[in-house]
């Protein structure tokens, strides 16, 4: 029989606790302390606060910090089912339609095939590879402008150089940059 019993005792803090949290008083303590005694505000489900330079809230019963890149995450994130058909998307063509159109795979299939009889895809498969190629353009314009403000390289090693080059061939390879773009934009149709 003593093989059966807990080994552990369970100690008056740990049960307190467990009551905390099936009540779902999350911000009551447990023990006692002496001395200084912070002021506490209670928080329940949904808050949102601010406390230390930081936004806090509580979901599903865990306080949580949110940030910046909170919408971005959210953003990226997959769902389970479709939001147009309500099918599962665990199909790896599904994930990356989803990026692209917030439909799945089968979802995707079916709207081009609408746009095919209605004599619309080619306009659509246009606008979609054009979008990609104006997306690249701004990339490396983006890329090349830091790179042009900035004169820190990092070598392979991690340490950070100063490169004082002209300002000629910064200016040459700015204007070699602008160049593409607008032939870029000229080859689009803009």
């Amino acid at each position: 029989m003593k093989e059966n019993q807990l080994k552990k005792e369970f100690k008056t803090r740990d049960v307190e606790r467990a009551r905390n949290i099936i009540k779902k008083d999350y911000t009551s303590k447990t023990v006692a302390g002496t001395g200084y005694k912070k002021q506490r505000e209670k928080h329940s489900e949904g808050d949102i606060w601010e406390e230390d330079g930081k936004t806090w809230t509580i979901k599903n019963g865990i306080k949580q910090t949110t940030t910046k890149l909170d919408a971005a995450k959210k953003a990226a994130q997959v769902p389970l089912k479709c939001p147009k058909c309500s099918g599962p998307m665990n199909y790896h063509l599904s994930k990356k339609m989803y990026k692209i159109h917030k439909m799945c795979f089968d979802c995707v299939i079916d709207m081009e095939a609408g746009l095919r009889r209605a004599g619309l895809y080619d306009a659509y498969e246009k606008a979609m590879v054009t979008g990609g190629i104006r997306a690249f353009a701004k990339d490396i314009e983006q890329w090349v402008l830091e790179a042009y403000e900035s004169s820190n390289y990092v070598t392979e090693d991690g340490d950070v150089e100063e490169w004082n080059s002209n300002d000629q061939a910064k200016q040459r390879a700015l204007a070699n940059v602008k160049e593409f773009i607008d032939h870029v934009n000229e080859s689009l149709g803009e």
